[in-house]
């Protein structure tokens, strides 16, 4: 009898992505928008919460290789408590939960039964709003509660004085200097645009990409991937930067720029994602903890 090879929802994940990351050109990574897909953060239909982490980088990649213009997304029984249809013959795109589980173990020194948690993962099959008949997406569409109605770049320059962080314009290249815990940016007059971002989306996309390098110092988030990918920790950190500026582009509202450092890092990113299945994972999460921390400095949320 053939054996039945268990679903794993990690390698699934991965798959997808590394899948888009090798088709993409040097420039159209899956999470920067080319031509079509929405690059607002995905929501859940039901409960009109935010994905995060990975779901937000795997929901993006379906946005982009079917050009889906909205950022809703539900199950299919979600869609139709809404009153709407998936359409025949759609297919779904995928996103992972966590369970927690209660189980019992034997304590191996006392030998008394105890309880413990296991986090287990979950696939959840979703679609977009795009692949359903009966919704008003235009009403649908509207910005979600507490969601400000903003100018993208006035926003973005609010934003960055809100973080915090000291950032000193000049020179020729952005990077992050941990030993004087500053952001070098070029002047923003250096920045020329591209066919799909102007000048100033290109300055703050970038400065975006630095300020997640910045939250990750040890005085802040103290994110430290020497532990986890060795070698390759800087191609991961990187990663981790890109993935977090596209989310942050994502809620302000900005077009994320394409750099031109990408080419040097997806052999990295590729080779580390194919090795483990839940790089991609941690990398988003990461991103996605960097971006939400950032972003709550804006409204005070954080702490210093």
């Amino acid at each position: 009898m053939a054996r039945i090879q268990k679903f794993d929802v990690h390698q699934e994940i991965t798959n997808r992505i590394v899948d888009a990351l090798e088709s993409a050109g040097e420039f159209s990574l899956p999470w920067i928008r080319s031509k079509g897909g929405s690059m607002r953060r995905p929501v859940n239909i039901a409960s009109g919460n935010p994905y995060n982490g990975v779901n937000i980088v795997s929901l993006w990649v379906a946005a982009q290789v079917q050009d889906y213009p909205s950022h809703l997304w539900g199950t299919y029984r979600q869609w139709q408590a809404r009153g709407a249809q998936v359409r025949r013959g759609e297919k779904s795109s995928l996103v992972v939960f966590y369970k927690t589980l209660s189980i019992e173990e034997t304590n191996e020194q006392t030998g008394e039964s105890e309880q413990a948690e296991r986090f287990m993962a979950r696939a959840s099959f979703v679609f977009n709003a795009a692949q359903v008949e009966g919704l008003d997406l235009a009403s649908e569409e509207q910005p979600l509660p507490n969601e400000p109605v903003f100018d993208p770049i006035a926003r973005a320059e609010a934003f960055a004085r809100a973080t915090g962080a000291r950032i000193e314009e000049g020179g020729d290249r952005a990077c992050y200097i941990p030993s004087a815990d500053m952001i070098r940016m070029p002047e923003r007059r250096r920045f020329t645009g591209t066919a799909t971002t102007s000048p100033a989306e290109g300055f703050y996309s970038t400065l975006c990409h630095e300020l997640v390098h910045w939250s990750g110092a040890p005085n802040r988030l103290d994110r430290n991937l020497v532990g986890r990918f060795n070698a390759e920790s800087y191609a991961m950190e990187e990663l981790v930067a890109e993935l977090g500026a596209a989310f942050l582009c994502g809620d302000l509202g900005i077009t994320p720029e394409p750099r031109a450092d990408h080419a040097q890092y997806i052999a990295h990113w590729l080779k580390v994602l194919k090795d483990d299945k839940k790089a991609v994972f941690t990398a988003a999460s990461k991103a996605s903890e960097a971006a939400n921390w950032l972003i709550a400095r804006e409204a005070g949320q954080a702490v210093a």
